[in-house]
């Protein structure tokens, strides 16, 4: 069972790249509550990831992919996309299981994961020649130099290894609980509230 982890990183140290970064009970901020975030990319300098459970309403890939004008012909393409987090929510990024890649385009990020922010991964999945999972996100969640490790200190998230199941399960409604559950965390047990020595 994967443990809960909070403490300040060392100089330099991306401890959350390729982790799951779980929303705290009681998130004050309402784009990031009940969020579960895929950490993309970590270091000294900030933090950049996606949000994984949250369907932009009224947007599915087809529909999106008609505005590129690319042809779907594949099966199994009406996913939800999703809201990727608040910056620069007019750029696609799709988080996809590392059997696909695309030459230079492609970030591969752990052994299982890669992130890649290109027109060519879109047409590959409406032909069915992409990624086996992938997820499409509208935009994405960013944290300046020290942010997500105050964010961190504070009792705002809890962070955890990522699960290829958990991150590409099409029940976003349930993957918060689920993430939760990682953890052996009993969701009525948490606090927002920063501990008082």
């Amino acid at each position: 069972m994967t443990k809960a982890k909070s403490r300040k990183p060392e100089s330099g140290e991306s401890f959350l790249e390729g982790k799951l970064l779980i929303a705290m009970p009681g998130m004050p901020d309402p784009r990031f509550e009940k969020s579960v975030i895929f950490m993309c990319a970590h270091s000294a300098k900030g933090a950049m990831g996606i949000i994984v459970n949250k369907p932009i309403d009224g947007l599915s890939f087809r529909e999106l992919m008609s505005k590129f004008k690319i042809d779907v012909t594949a099966d199994g393409t009406n996913t939800p996309i999703l809201f990727g987090g608040p910056v620069n929510m007019g750029r696609g990024f799709v988080l996809h299981s590392s059997d696909y890649g695309s030459n230079e385009a492609t970030l591969p990020i752990t052994a299982e994961f890669s992130l890649t922010a290109t027109t060519d991964i879109l047409e590959a999945i409406s032909q069915g020649r992409g990624p086996s999972k992938s997820v499409l996100a509208l935009g994405y969640a960013g944290w300046g130099t020290g942010q997500i490790e105050s964010e961190i200190m504070a009792n705002g998230w809890l962070h955890c290894d990522a699960d290829l199941k958990l991150v590409f399960d099409t029940d976003h409604d349930s993957k918060w609980q689920k993430a939760i559950a990682m953890l052996g965390a009993d969701i009525s047990g948490l606090s927002a509230d920063a501990g008082r020595a």
